[in-house]
C-alpha cells in the first residue's frame, strides 16, 4: 500500500467527521508514536469543533500513567508498545474526556528504538467506543520515520470510520 499523502489523510478525515457528526460521536485521541498527527488530522477539518473533543500526546512512561492511566505494572510487563497498553491508553481517553469514541496508538517509528521482537515500524492501534469493549490491531509498517507515522495516521483513522458507522 503506498504512503498516504496529505490528501489522502485530509479526505479520511473529512468522511470521519462526516460519519461522527452524522452519528453524534465526540471524539478523542490518544498519542503516542504520531506525537499529535491524528489531532491535527481531524482539526485540520473545518467544523472539528462539533465532533472532537481533544487529544492526549502521552509520549513518557510517565505521561501514560498521569493522563491516560496506563497501569506502572502494564509498562513494566508488557512495554510501551503493546496490546496491553494501548487498551489502557484508549479506556482512559474515554474515562478522561467528555467523548464517546477513542483512539490510541503506541509504536516504534524509528529509526531507533526496535528490538527483535518488536522491529521499527511495529505499531499497536486501540479503538473503543464509550461503554463499549476495546479492539486493537498490531501493524507492521514499513518506510522511514514519516511513513511509519504517516500510515499510522491514515490506519487509525480508517479503524475510527469503520467503528462510527
Amino acid at each position: 500500500m503506498p504512503i498516504p499523502s496529505d490528501s489522502d489523510l485530509h479526505t479520511l478525515a473529512e468522511n470521519l467527521g462526516i460519519r461522527l457528526r452524522g452519528s453524534h460521536h465526540r471524539l478523542v485521541t490518544a498519542e503516542s508514536c504520531t506525537g499529535g498527527w491524528i489531532a491535527k488530522a481531524v482539526t485540520d477539518i473545518a467544523g472539528s469543533s462539533d465532533w472532537f473533543d481533544c487529544g492526549m500526546a502521552a509520549y513518557s512512561y510517565e505521561a501514560k500513567q498521569a493522563l491516560l492511566g496506563v497501569r506502572p505494572q502494564t509498562l513494566e510487563v508488557h512495554g510501551a508498545v503493546s496490546r496491553e497498553t494501548v487498551i489502557e491508553m484508549v479506556s482512559g481517553a474515554l474515562v478522561n474526556s467528555g467523548a464517546t469514541i477513542a483512539v490510541a496508538v503506541t509504536g516504534i517509528a524509528g529509526p531507533g528504538g526496535g528490538s527483535e521482537d518488536k522491529p521499527v515500524g511495529t505499531v499497536w492501534i486501540g479503538w473503543k467506543r464509550r461503554g463499549g469493549y476495546a479492539r486493537a490491531e498490531v501493524f507492521q509498517f514499513d518506510g522511514d520515520r514519516e511513513a511509519v507515522r504517516r500510515q499510522t495516521v491514515a490506519a487509525a483513522l480508517r479503524g475510527l470510520d469503520d467503528l462510527a458507522g
